[in-house]
């Protein structure tokens, strides 16, 4: 008898699992595996103009009265910045707060740079008087925030704030601070002078 109740079970259980029906319809293949391409850079606004930057002295960029609101008390002085195509750039320390500000005008490339995946950067992009500005931090680099202005096709202005060796570190936050007010002031004084 006990045999019979398994053989049951096992034809009841063996009429419960049909073999698949075929299907009159024709399947759909899979779709294509995507393809993963390079994030796009971001496509700025449209500039309210272009303010080129070939013939701007760069430690005339900012005026003596906008100095002297920004705590920038050190005469500017003119170098060559190499990092940045060989960019005419200008560097003014403020002997209050032991920062320094550095206005480089880059000519050789656009502000998109910084967004691409080689710069290895974090970023916020806002504006500056309608004009595209990226916030620049560099991951493990704490004493130094830049702004950096899309001015011109292939052309940016490049604003950085550093720390200048105070005995207390000022705070990223800080100097990125100080990098937009000095950026600002910056881009102020080009629409007023083009």
């Amino acid at each position: 008898m006990r045999t019979t109740g398994i053989l049951i079970v096992a034809l009841v259980l063996a009429g419960c699992t049909a073999p698949p029906k075929q299907s009159s319809l024709t399947t759909v293949p899979p779709p294509p595996p995507t393809t993963t391409t390079a994030p796009s850079l971001l496509d700025f606004p449209p500039r309210p103009r272009a303010v080129p930057l070939d013939t701007v002295d760069p430690c005339a960029v900012l005026t003596e009265e906008q100095r002297v609101s920004l705590s920038l008390d050190n005469p500017p002085s003119a170098y060559v910045e190499p990092s940045f195509g060989s960019a005419r750039a200008c560097t003014i320390r403020s002997t209050t707060s032991g920062n320094v500000a550095r206005l480089a005008l880059v000519v050789v490339s656009g502000a998109d740079v910084w967004l691409s995946e080689n710069a290895q950067v974090d970023y916020t992009v806002g504006t500056i008087e309608g004009f595209t500005a990226i916030t620049v931090r560099t991951p493990d680099v704490h004493d130094v925030c830049n702004v950096e202005v899309d001015v011109a096709d292939g052309q940016f202005l490049d604003v950085m704030f550093r720390d200048g060796g105070n005995s207390t570190a000022v705070q990223q936050d800080h100097l990125c601070l100080g990098a937009l007010r000095v950026a600002e002031a910056a881009m102020a004084s080009l629409l007023q002078k083009r």
